[in-house]
């Protein structure tokens, strides 16, 4: 048996290229080798494919039997907080590793339920003013902080007022010769504002200051410096000076500076926590969404015990009551209800469901209770999801790990630049207050706050877009990778047609005796064709066994004759008998559109049944758009060549890939990723293995648990308009980010030569200092997409869906 020189599958009846004396399996992969190889020595075995993605995909070493926590943690309120609470997780026995996010404010921890539980874990990430808890307390906490942060903002007002107006009615006016020096100075003035105004300015740099020196240690202690250094050096510096020329009985003391850059900052942080978190979105409806116990029915008797998620094996039975969530993924054994997983899947309106059905975990029974067979995974769809979205969410994009690398290089740097600053001024004879208030300003003014939110807040805002036009972007470098896609690939069957085939014609000598053999037979399989057929059938009591299948057919005993049905090129040797009608007959299907599969027993093809799949409205528009980006559009069908005209017409697209093998569709998207970056949409069903082996996947699906585990990106209302509405989305936020980051910069170029020249005094460059990172935050802020819009009603989901196709017909 020869093997195919693309896909590496095994064939029977070869295609030879001549020009190489190569076999491939199907006409797809022949032309794929063509247009990729252009004379060039170039592997697309699936081999060197694996090596790689492998190459490519390391994952750290941990066992199975650990489980995962997703904790929300209070009091981050820097990236640095991240390195500190994965120290403290990492640090307790039974931790196997963790992951915290600034973006999200929550952590991951991986660790093994026989040496450490999740309140203990918990308990070891609350100190030092973090708070860590599960998800179910999101709502009241959540609540909390806003009211806390709120509270510390007005705070921080009210107390930077009193020394304010010190300063204004006593202090600033001898700067600027409105009252002589002897007003204030040596005078019972002097000690009715210097005695309060040090009192009052020490216990707003203790209060206010609290969490700022407190990220300025942990950033240390995790050896990332962050912007909390420099701003709790530029307050105690200017803190400590003024406090030692009290003492001391000197002038000049510059407890507004410390006070006022400690109100800035605070006031700053709390308007930048409140849009960032507008920005991110409410996870709540996720988190909540996850259930935590089960109740698992003893020995099938009506008794049950409570059991954690963790606990459930494959095979156990579990009872769900209505207004519950069903706990894992499985399978109905008893009942039934009807279900809402919209959450899940986008689907509008509840599903009726009963035995033999399987349901999601995640989704909500709504009326009568059933029992559920948990699956052979023991696993949720709904914690894929949160754990997929926490992914994308926390994780580190490649422009943000770059920024990452420069702000822990910069907080050294300014450091060592405000000392020199400060020492120059000393040394070309200015006094010593204003060497170290220069010195200060450059601190002040040089803090990366804007740098370090710049991506994160941009790339979390087109996340929650995304996300409200339901479309779930489950790897974290989608938003910065779409964009760069030279090629990209649709998958025919599901994704530019609807997929759902209906019966067309049957011909034959005995059309009814056809349909029913047909239908007998594809009552077993699970190709969209073959629902197609049982659907169009009449109920019958005839005697099915024996079912197989092979390379395009599917075959039974009907009544113990041996039935077999697929495509028409299987039955064109000399052992099958064909008539001149029905060789007609197949032609003409081909010519109208429509889909021939062959009917056959007893060595004669008796007939055909042709079934239609309807093309979706827009396709047309969808790869219109996506091609006038300079995009290389390829089609890839397991149809004819003669049925794909419609498509290969099109002045969009490129190439189209007819004859293709469910199977040697990945190897197919492998070979296209040799001329480009490549781009793979499809239903999420026998799209699989391509969707995960191209460069960036999306499945235009209704959520099925093969889309969302191959994918980078789902479209969960099957809506094919939202792909260029990602396209656009991800080329947006790459503007965003640049626009970002060129604030960033160009603030810093700008304010820090001022700073050290002297013009800007630390109170100013507190000012510009928030005023920077308040800009970047509304901008990452703006809408890219508007909340629901432009959308279309979910269709209906197709049953059989999270399954592959039959290799009885070509998708």
């Amino acid at each position: 048996m020869s093997t195919c020189t693309l896909c590496e599958l095994p064939v029977e009846d070869p295609i030879t290229d001549e020009n190489t004396d190569s076999k491939f399996c199907c006409r797809g992969c022949l032309e794929v080798a063509r247009l990729v190889d252009n004379g060039e020595d170039v592997d697309l075995s699936i081999a060197a494919v694996r090596d790689r993605v492998e190459a490519g995909d390391s994952q750290p070493d941990v066992p199975e039997d650990a489980e995962t926590a997703y904790l929300s943690i209070d009091g981050m309120h820097c990236q640095t907080c991240e390195g500190f609470i994965e120290l403290l997780a990492e640090e307790e026995e039974g931790v196997h590793e963790a992951r915290a996010s600034y973006a999200t404010e929550m952590a991951q921890v991986v660790y093994d339920p026989d040496r450490i539980d999740r309140n203990t874990i918990a308990a070891a990430l609350s100190r030092l003013g973090y708070q860590a808890h599960g998800p179910d307390e999101e709502n009241d906490s959540l609540r909390s902080r806003v009211e806390f942060g709120k509270y510390r903002a007005v705070l921080a007002a009210l107390l930077m007022m009193p020394v304010l107006i010190l300063y204004v009615l006593f202090i600033y006016p001898v700067y600027l010769g409105i009252y002589p020096e002897s007003f204030l100075y040596g005078s019972t003035v002097e000690a009715m504002v210097f005695g309060p105004l040090a009192v009052w300015s020490t216990l707003i740099v203790i209060g206010l200051g609290y969490p700022i020196f407190r990220g300025a240690y942990v950033s240390l202690k995790v050896g990332r410096p962050n912007m909390d250094v420099l701003i709790a050096i530029a307050v105690l510096a200017a803190y400590l000076y003024s406090m030692a020329t009290y003492l001391t009985g000197g002038r000049d003391p510059y407890f507004d500076v410390a006070v006022m850059v400690l109100a800035i900052v605070t006031i700053g942080n709390h308007l930048e926590s409140q849009v960032k978190r507008a920005a991110l979105g409410n996870r709540a409806d996720l988190t909540d969404s996850r259930v935590d116990e089960a109740r698992r029915l003893d020995n099938g008797s009506e008794a049950t015990e409570t059991i954690e998620i963790a606990e459930c094996e494959p095979g156990d039975q579990l009872l769900v009551k209505p207004g519950e969530r069903i706990p894992v993924d499985g399978q109905i054994v008893d009942g039934t209800a009807a279900i809402d997983e919209a959450l899940v899947t986008g689907e509008s309106l509840p599903q009726r469901k009963s035995v033999g059905d399987s349901v999601l975990g995640g989704s909500i029974l709504t009326d009568s209770a059933i029992v559920v067979e948990v699956g052979p995974d023991a696993t949720s769809t709904m914690d894929r999801l949160v754990e997929l979205l926490w992914n994308v969410k926390s994780s580190a994009t490649g422009v943000q790990r770059i920024v990452n690398r420069f702000a822990v290089l910069f907080v050294p740097l300014v450091l060592g630049l405000a000392a020199l600053t400060a020492a120059g001024w000393f040394a070309l004879g200015n006094d010593l207050n204003t060497a170290i208030l220069v010195g200060v300003s450059v601190l002040v003014v040089s803090c990366p706050c804007s740098l370090g939110i710049a991506t994160p807040l941009a790339l979390a805002a087109a996340t929650r877009d995304a996300t409200d036009n339901r479309m779930l972007v489950l790897n974290e470098t989608v938003l910065e990778r779409i964009d760069d896609s030279s090629i990209v690939v649709f998958d025919k069957t599901g994704t530019l047609t609807t997929g759902e085939m209906k019966l067309a014609d049957v011909v034959g000598d005995t059309p009814d005796e056809v349909l029913a053999m047909a239908a007998a037979v594809e009552r077993r399989s699970s190709h969209p064709i073959a629902a197609a057929i049982d659907d169009a059938a009449p109920p019958t009591t005839r005697s099915v066994s024996s079912f197989e299948r092979s390379d395009r057919t599917v075959s039974a005993l009907v009544d113990d004759t041996r039935v077999i049905v697929g495509h028409p090129d299987s039955f064109t040797d000399d052992e099958w008998t064909i008539s001149a009608d029905i060789e007609a007959a197949v032609t003409d299907a081909y010519e109208s559109g429509t889909h021939p599969t062959a009917v056959a027993w007893e060595g004669v093809v008796h007939g055909i049944v042709t079934v239609r799949d309807t093309p979706r409205e827009n396709w047309d528009r969808v790869v219109s758009d996506l091609a006038d980006g300079g995009r290389e559009i390829v089609v890839l069908t397991g149809d004819d060549e003669r049925m794909t005209e419609t498509f290969a017409n099109h002045p969009a697209i490129d190439h189209v890939f007819a004859g293709v093998r469910p199977e040697s569709k990945e190897a197919i998207v492998q070979g296209l990723r040799e001329r480009g970056t490549t781009t793979m949409i499809g239903d999420g069903t026998n799209d699989a293995p391509a969707l995960a082996s191209a460069d960036l996947g999306i499945a235009v699906s209704s959520g099925t648990e093969l889309a969302i585990e191959a994918a980078d990106a789902v479209v969960l209302d099957d809506r094919l308009g939202a792909v260029p509405e990602l396209f656009g989305l991800a080329s947006d936020t790459r503007s965003r980010i640049k626009q970002n980051l060129l604030w960033a910069a160009g603030y810093n170029a700008i304010a820090l030569p001022l700073a050290i020249v002297g013009v800007i005094t630390p109170l100013i460059a507190a000012v510009m200092m928030a005023i920077s990172s308040l800009i970047v935050v509304f901008n990452s802020k703006r809408r890219l997409l508007p909340a629901n819009g432009d959308q279309v009603a979910a269709t209906a989901s197709r049953e059989g869906n999270d399954q592959l196709g039959s290799p009885a017909h070509s998708e």
